[in-house]
């Protein structure tokens, strides 16, 4: 086992107990059947992916686990960053306490379809990381990177930001909460300035990257933008 499998495992334990609690704490119990669900689906599919990236693409994996407001360059992307874990950070919180408190009734059903959306981000993942080794966490153009054009991202120029939406736009309701879809403005405009601005270094440092935007017009979701 080498030192980047035991930096991933380390913070696979981290991020588990983090998850657990932010779920567990606010529901006031463990009788919360959408939060161990939810919980259930987002481990294993983190781990398959976390292991086929470990198996697969070493790098990619070491590119992803460089995450967070330290490793972004640009102070734009720092705040970015912050406002994102923040509100992500609420969305968890809040959305357990919704299902505490009654604020909202979410079927079972839609609990369900809520997970299904949150498997499906996992599988773009998993599509955008067998095209691109490069699809690092921050913005940043490495030695060598070339543009990709093949799979999903001759459809979307930014398949990992898509692949995000159906994440955030899954989780509220798989964990039974309606009132935290009110966040995904936020989590929305966040993502929107994230990409012009990475869009704007991209065009600027990595070689045909111009070509690629004229050849695929569509950033982040086909035919709205």
């Amino acid at each position: 086992m080498n030192l980047l499998h035991k930096q991933v495992i380390r913070s696979s334990i981290l991020g588990t107990l983090v998850l657990f609690c932010l779920l567990f704490i606010p529901a006031g119990t463990l009788n919360y059947w959408q939060g161990w669900l939810y919980f259930a689906v987002f481990m294993i599919a983190s781990s398959i992916y976390s292991i086929y990236l470990a198996k697969n693409d070493p790098e990619l994996l070491r590119r992803r686990t460089e995450a967070g407001i330290s490793y972004e360059k640009e102070p734009a992307q720092k705040v970015i960053i912050f406002l994102l874990s923040a509100t992500s950070m609420i969305l968890m919180i809040l959305a357990p306490l919704d299902v505490r408190w009654g604020w909202s009734y979410v079927p079972w059903y839609i609990v369900l379809l809520g997970d299904i959306l949150v498997l499906i981000s996992f599988y773009i993942f998993y599509l955008v990381a067998k095209v691109n080794t490069y699809a690092a966490a921050n913005i940043r153009v490495e030695k060598g990177q070339k543009v990709i054009t093949t799979g999903l991202y001759g459809y979307v120029r930014h398949p990992m930001y898509f692949g995000a939406l159906f994440l955030l736009f899954g989780t509220p309701i798989a964990l039974g909460s309606w009132w935290t879809l009110l966040l995904m403005p936020i989590f929305i405009s966040l993502l929107i300035v994230r990409i012009l601005n990475e869009e704007k270094l991209l065009a600027q440092n990595l070689p045909g990257y111009s070509a690629y935007q004229k050849k695929v017009t569509t950033r982040l979701i086909p035919f709205v933008w």
